[in-house]
C-alpha cells in the first residue's frame, strides 16, 4: 500500500533525477559512517557495527564509483564548454571526486576490517573527514543540477545522458 502512496523513483528516463537520488542514497550512507563512528567510540565493535560497515563498504565501492563515473564520463562533459564559469564549477566538482578516492583509499581498508581497528579515533577522523565532504559536494551538484543543468542540457543530451548511464549498469532502458 505505501509503495500506492510514494512517488515513482527515477529511472534512467529522469537521468537528472537519477543523479539527484543517488545523492540521497549517498547521504544516508554517510549518515550511517557517522552512527559507525559514534558506535565505535561507546561501545566498540558488534553486529550493528559489522553489517553497516559492510553496506557502507558495498555502496562506496560499486554504487558511488558507478555514480562518479556517470557524472565525469558522461554528464560534465554535456556542460563544460557552456561557459568559463560552468567550466570552472565543474572543475571544482572533479577535484572533490579525486579527494573522495583518496579519503575513500583510507577509509575503505578500516572498514573492511572493522573488527581488528586499532584507532576508533583514526577512523571517526577519516569517517567524518569523508562524509562532510561529500555533504558539501552534493549541496554544490544538486544546486548545479537544478539551477544549471535542467536548463541547459535539451531532451537528446537527456536521452543519452540516460542511455549511457543504463549502458554502465548492463540494464536495457525503456528508451533503447
Amino acid at each position: 500500500m505505501t509503495q500506492l502512496m510514494n512517488d515513482p523513483a527515477p529511472d534512467f528516463n529522469d537521468p537528472l533525477g537519477l543523479l539527484m537520488a543517488c545523492h540521497q542514497r549517498i547521504l544516508k550512507h554517510c549518515d550511517t559512517l557517522d552512527r559507525i563512528s559514534e558506535r565505535l567510540s561507546s561501545s566498540g565493535c558488534d553486529d550493528d557495527v559489522r553489517d553497516a560497515a559492510r553496506q557502507v563498504h558495498r555502496y562506496f565501492s560499486t554504487a558511488a564509483k558507478l555514480h562518479h563515473q556517470d557524472e565525469e564520463q558522461d554528464f560534465f562533459p554535456l556542460l563544460v564548454r557552456t561557459s568559463l564559469k560552468i567550466a570552472e564549477a565543474i572543475h571544482h566538482l572533479k577535484q572533490d571526486h579525486r579527494r573522495m578516492e583518496s579519503l575513500w583509499q583510507q577509509l575503505e581498508p578500516m572498514l573492511t576490517d572493522i573488527d581488528r581497528l586499532e584507532d576508533p579515533e583514526q577512523f571517526s577522523v577519516a569517517a567524518s573527514e569523508f562524509a562532510q565532504l561529500y555533504r558539501s559536494h552534493i549541496q554544490q551538484e544538486n544546486a548545479f543540477i537544478d539551477d544549471t543543468a535542467r536548463h541547459l542540457l535539451s531532451a537528446q543530451q537527456l536521452n543519452k545522458l540516460g542511455r549511457a548511464m543504463a549502458d554502465r549498469r548492463q540494464v536495457r532502458s525503456r528508451q533503447s
